[in-house]
Order: C-alpha cells, then sequence, then structure tokens
C-alpha cells in the first residue's frame, strides 16, 4: 500500500514526530487520494518521490518548521529539500521534492507536465475544500476516512491558514483566507 523505501520510512518518522494526528492523517489521505486519482486516469508517477511529498508538504504549517517570512509551502520545500539530501537523494531528486510541495499551492499543474505535482494539487485540494468529488467515490471515500478520521482537521487547518495570513498576507495561505476557505471547509463533502 505505502512505498517501502527508506526515505518513505524517514518521512513518516518526521511526519508522526511533528504533525498533530489531524494534519499526520490529511498528508496520509493525500498520499492516497492521489494514488486513487492517478490510478483512475492512468497516470504514471514516482511513489516513492510523490508519497515523501504528500507527507512533507504541510511542515511548513508546524510551530517547529514554520518562517516568519516565507509561505509555508516555501518553508516546506526548502525543509523537504534537506530531507532529500539527507536520504541520499540526487540533487534533482531533491530539488524535485520541494518543487511538487511549492507547486501544490500555486496554479494547476497538468499531469503531463509534472505528475506528482498534479497529484499534490488534485489530493489535497480535495482533502481541504472539497474539489472535484466526482472523483473520489463512497466506497474510496468509506475506506480512507475509516483509516485516517479527519478528526479536528477542519477548525486545525483553518487556524493554520488564518495564522499565516495574519503574517504574511501576501501568501498563498492569505489568498486562501481571503477568498473564503473558510466557507469551503465548513461544506466540504468530508466533513
Amino acid at each position: 500500500m505505502f512505498p517501502e523505501a527508506p526515505a518513505a520510512a524517514a518521512a513518516l518518522a518526521v511526519a508522526t514526530r511533528f504533525y498533530s494526528a489531524a494534519l499526520l492523517n490529511h498528508s496520509v489521505r493525500s498520499y492516497l487520494w492521489g494514488t486513487h486519482y492517478a490510478a483512475a486516469h492512468g497516470i504514471a508517477f514516482d511513489d516513492e518521490l510523490y508519497y515523501v511529498s504528500a507527507l512533507l508538504h504541510d511542515l511548513g504549517l508546524t510551530a517547529e518548521f514554520d518562517n516568519h517570512r516565507l509561505p509555508f509551502e516555501d518553508a516546506g520545500g526548502h525543509l523537504a529539500w534537506v530531507f532529500g539530501a539527507a536520504a541520499g537523494w540526487p540533487a534533482d531528486r531533491a530539488a524535485h521534492v520541494e518543487e511538487i510541495i511549492v507547486a501544490h499551492m500555486r496554479e494547476d499543474v497538468p499531469a503531463s507536465t509534472d505528475p506528482e505535482s498534479h497529484l499534490l494539487q488534485v489530493a489535497t485540494s480535495w482533502d481541504v475544500s472539497g474539489r472535484r468529488p466526482e472523483e473520489f467515490p463512497a466506497e474510496v471515500r468509506t475506506t480512507i476516512l475509516t483509516h485516517y478520521p479527519r478528526l479536528d482537521f477542519g477548525a486545525e487547518f483553518l487556524a493554520c491558514f488564518e495564522d499565516q495570513a495574519a503574517r504574511k498576507p501576501d501568501s498563498a495561505a492569505g489568498g486562501a483566507v481571503a477568498s473564503g476557505i473558510a466557507d469551503r471547509l465548513a461544506v466540504n463533502p468530508l466533513g
């Protein structure tokens, strides 16, 4: 079900250590939503790279890794680059994990350009805002949510984004708050 490479195990250890239970489950769900979407659309992707990206994509929201100047996705991307380098990945692979995490908060990336970035964008926008509900059938939702429940994810995530927006109003989180992420979280079909 999950990649078994050493970097994948290390990413899970990092995520487990620094995320709350709700953020950890969000990150795992993001991986699972993305793999479901990829299978449904015949998108080939690097499973280890996508898994590591999904697990580490919100590290910049945690107190330990929040950057007072950089948007959380940029800070998280830098951390992921360090993680990749420490894992012994080649420089281009470490740079790619950073790009994937930064891109998840940017304009849509086509699967043909960068499948891992596309998958993380689709998965996180579904898990946070309920975007593209037609892509995730009820039985898939039930299975994933049974194993990785949302807990208090909506309230915690909104608080993180509101904090980011207050301190970094020009960031993607600031834009999300201004454009009504609170309303999207409230009506997300995932609850």
